[in-house]
């Protein structure tokens, strides 16, 4: 069976363009390793061609995507220079489509009107919230209305809509995290992203950190979260597209991150926590292992999803041997399986 050819997203980061102000958690030029606040058409038709060099062919659509800064944010002027360059690679064949990010409040029918002659099919909104309190607080700017109301006058123009969403924001709770997903779930978004909150130097947060105002989500909490969230979305059919922020030299030398769950590999440890989960239930079941140790236990997976199966170090392994009283657990890999499937034997 010929497996789907994965899309091409080339990367524009405009950190902060558009921006009416700074947000509690942010600072984009940390989380982009960005430095320069210009983007001359010279260095985006670079970028694109950049991209497009490597594109080989084994990918299949291509989008330009603008991320970052608050894109309907920005002049009439700017907006239409970023659209025109990018339209012009789709109208020589070599994209697909262009799509951004964008704040909830600049989603009117007026902005909308003006970009429809350009071939925008995909936007994003940060929505991070749909508690007022926990929006207020994170100095957002915007209502949990406003992303209701956008994603609905979206959905009347056709565009494919993605939501972003945050955990671990001041003034935010499991349970918080948890209803903002329910929320976010019931307006039916064509895909989601989860980011955890961490605390960047620069950031307005990193003040309250150092007073002792904020204290971030421990990791082990934020994955446990964002795990509940992920299966909350697959099972409204929503795809979660990300769950972690972007790995980065920055980012992964602790130079920009003061504190909270970073890691370069999250959403594999939220994978490896649901598969762990999963082992565990199966293994719960079997009443043979009950009150005897057993010798070799074996866990059938996708070749894939091996490296789920076992967690970072091993350590799913770890805890299953030892919670059940298993000597020896042997992960094989059988491709007849779904990727998100387990099976064992023993």
């Amino acid at each position: 069976m010929e497996t789907a050819k994965r899309p091409l997203i080339i990367p524009v980061f405009i950190p902060h363009f558009g921006c009416p102000h700074q947000c509690a958690f942010c600072n984009q030029r940390s989380i982009t390793s960005s430095k320069d606040n210009t983007l001359s058409s010279q260095n985006l038709r670079a970028r694109i061609n950049n991209f497009l060099e490597f594109k080989g062919n084994n990918r299949g659509t291509v989008q330009i995507a603008f991320f970052g800064g608050n894109f309907l944010g920005q002049t009439k002027e700017d907006i239409r220079a970023l659209l025109f360059e990018a339209k012009k690679f789709v109208a020589s064949g070599q994209v697909d489509s262009i799509r951004f990010s964008t704040r909830p409040d600049t989603i009117d029918h007026g902005r909308l009107a003006f970009i429809k002659d350009f071939p925008v099919s995909t936007i994003e909104l940060g929505v991070q919230s749909m508690d007022d309190r926990v929006l207020d607080l994170a100095k957002r700017g915007h209502k949990s209305s406003h992303t209701k109301e956008a994603v609905l006058l979206l959905k009347e123009h056709g565009y494919e809509i993605g939501l972003q969403m945050m955990v671990g924001l001041p003034g935010e709770n499991q349970i918080g995290a948890y209803t903002t997903g329910e929320k976010i779930a019931a307006l039916s978004p064509d895909f989601v992203r989860i980011y955890p909150t961490v605390v960047l130097r620069g950031s307005p947060l990193a003040n309250d950190y150092k007073n002792k105002k904020y204290s971030p989500i421990p990791l082990d909490v934020c994955v446990s979260t964002v795990k509940e969230l992920f299966l909350l979305f697959k099972k409204r059919g929503i795809p979660v597209i990300r769950m972690g922020l972007q790995a980065s030299n920055d980012l992964d030398q602790g130079s920009e991150i003061l504190a909270g769950p970073y890691h370069p590999s999250f959403g594999h440890l939220v994978f490896s926590e649901i598969f762990l989960d999963n082992a565990a239930s199966l293994l719960e079941s079997n009443g043979s292992l009950k009150g005897s140790v057993t010798d070799n236990i074996i866990i059938r997976v996708h070749p894939r999803s091996i490296s789920k199966m076992r967690g970072l170090k091993n350590q799913n392994i770890s805890k299953l041997k030892k919670k059940f009283n298993i000597k020896t657990i042997t992960v094989a890999a059988d491709e007849n399986i779904d990727q998100d499937s387990i099976i064992v034997d023993g």
